[in-house]
């Protein structure tokens, strides 16, 4: 039997393919599993055969989890950054609306 952590791999679904190298980058480090969980399993692929079976499911979920909580918080931060740029354009559309308003009442105080 194989060590599961040397099994373990992420599958991008064919419609969900990163569009740019920024994104890929930030995929293959989502990929990655941290240091001391990649130390845990080298540790754990020098065990003997009938404990290492024993262990392998439960690093495989513990590294999966590891694996899903990066891509959560990814997406978390991806979220908030596009929140930000949201924010600062629809800032710029107020000040726009604004200055626009200003322009028309003072157009109108003038025909008055």
């Amino acid at each position: 039997m194989g060590c599961a952590y040397s099994r373990i791999q992420y599958h991008i679904p064919e419609n969900q393919q990163p569009m740019s190298q920024a994104s890929r980058i930030a995929k293959s480090a989502v990929d990655e599993l941290p240091h001391e969980i990649a130390d845990l399993g080298a540790a754990l692929a020098e065990l003997p055969p009938e404990l290492r079976q024993r262990i392998d499911p439960l690093f495989a979920l513990v590294a999966e989890s590891s694996k899903r909580r990066r891509r959560i918080l990814n997406l978390v931060q991806d979220a908030l950054g596009q929140l930000r740029l949201d924010m600062k354009y629809m800032l710029f559309d107020l000040e726009a609306t604004r200055r626009e308003r200003d322009e028309f009442r003072r157009q109108i105080e003038e025909q008055a």
